[in-house]
């Protein structure tokens, strides 16, 4: 199948960004929680995914989680704890860049939890997800997949590209060698968490752009009706001339120039 040209992609995902503002819209007005889930092998393209679906929305109500490495607290308590606080309240979206899902994966491919310690993980799981179902939060989980060969491509392309070097760590280029580990983790961890009340969803991210329109078109159909007309909204004439931008205690530094 060949790759989605980028006047394409923006062509078929402006409709479904009208959409998504109006999911958001819908969601602020009957006070509904919706929860995202993004995993996935490195350089699938989790973040541009993320993106494609906050960066039209109020980031006031749409909350985006990236959580870095626990702390020495973090690490003592429950393990589902330091994700609980970020879980989001009426009218919210909260969107997980990883998520709890880290044990299952790379927690466990690179040697970080014991064997015990993820089996007593995919144990809870499917319980602590139908508490959050349950208790009227939609929870949507979607794993992104791509080849090697396209993964080998992306981590060259952060290696050789100054402005994505800071997405390459130790981790990622250690788990080059990993690649069937982590499918074996993922087979696992979809034999035991994909569950009636939370679903996985897996997406071929081999082509970036079809991934994401894919995944938004797959988010927006799964949801309910989200029909919920704007406000409407006044806009009087400003009944005088628009004034011009004065300053008086400091000045504006100098405009950069075009050339």
């Amino acid at each position: 199948m060949s790759q989605v040209k980028r006047k394409r992609y923006e062509a078929l995902l402006a409709p479904m960004q009208e959409e998504l503002v109006a999911m958001a819209r819908w969601a602020r007005v009957t006070g509904q929680r919706i929860v995202v889930l993004f995993e996935g092998r490195d350089t699938a393209g989790k973040g541009g995914a993320i993106r494609t679906i906050s960066e039209k929305l109020n980031p006031r109500q749409c909350h985006v989680v990236a959580l870095g490495k626990p702390t020495e607290a973090e690490q003592g308590q429950w393990y589902f704890q330091r994700y609980v606080p970020h879980l989001p309240t009426t009218g919210e979206i909260v969107l997980f860049d990883r998520s709890w899902y880290n044990r299952a994966g790379v927690e466990k491919v690179m040697g970080f939890a014991t064997p015990d310690e993820v089996d007593h993980f995919l144990d809870q799981v499917p319980t602590f997800e139908k508490m959050l179902v349950d208790d009227g939060i939609l929870l949507f989980k979607y794993w992104l997949g791509a080849d090697q060969e396209k993964q080998e491509e992306r981590l060259r392309e952060r290696l050789d590209d100054p402005l994505k070097r800071w997405k390459l760590s130790p981790i990622d280029l250690a788990a080059r060698d990993q690649y069937d580990a982590y499918t074996r983790a993922r087979e696992a961890m979809l034999a035991r968490t994909h569950t009636d009340h939370a679903p996985w969803t897996l997406v071929d991210f081999n082509d970036q752009k079809r991934g994401r329109l894919t995944l938004v078109r797959d988010l927006l159909d799964r949801l309910p009706d989200t029909q919920c007309d704007a406000a409407a909204m006044d806009f009087p004439d400003l009944g005088h001339a628009p004034l011009e931008e004065s300053y008086g205690v400091l000045q504006p530094i100098a405009t950069l120039p075009e050339s």
